[in-house]
């Protein structure tokens, strides 16, 4: 599947919204929830905007992942941007029927492929969370360590992997 990844904009809030609630107890599985009002179009467009003014700030950026037919399929994120030390934190998530088709590893790649103003990337995911350690293996991620502590989500115990590419 041909993917494309863009900008984050503010005309993306109402189909974003629906693409979140869409996935939100897939999403659940693997992150902390966002919480119920995050689902409420005024809050959800509030936080949207804030977005973009991090965005418009370059402390961050927001990409939408899309498919052949522009439909909303997937987020990732490049945030805290220190432009000082070059450096940053990746962040993803892919839609539930989007899932092992390996679209987050082509978005990844796209991202590492626009983005040239860090030399580092840091990225962090479960240990429950396979499919991500893989997307990061895959784009040359190299894990850095197992954070020692532990905790519960979905009645499992996790910890968290640190990962981080040089570039």
């Amino acid at each position: 599947m041909k993917i494309s990844i863009n900008s984050l904009q503010e005309s993306d809030a109402e189909k974003l919204l629906e693409f979140e609630k869409n996935n939100r107890q897939f999403f659940e599985q693997m992150v902390p929830s966002r919480g119920e009002d995050y689902y409420n179009f005024e809050t959800f467009q509030l936080k949207h905007r804030e977005l973009l003014a991090e965005q418009e700030e370059e402390k961050s950026r927001f990409y939408l992942i899309r498919d052949n037919a522009g439909n909303i399929i997937g987020r990732i994120n490049l945030v805290d941007i220190d432009t000082t030390n070059n450096i940053a934190e990746v962040g993803y998530r892919i839609g539930k029927e989007y899932g092992g088709k390996g679209i987050g590893a082509k978005a990844l790649k796209l991202l590492l492929e626009t983005e040239i103003s860090v030399k580092k990337i840091k990225a962090k995911t479960t240990t429950n969370n396979i499919a991500s350690q893989r997307v990061l293996e895959k784009n040359g991620f190299k894990q850095v360590c197992i954070d020692d502590d532990e905790f519960e989500m979905n009645g499992q115990k996790l910890q968290f992997i640190d990962y981080l590419l040089e570039l």
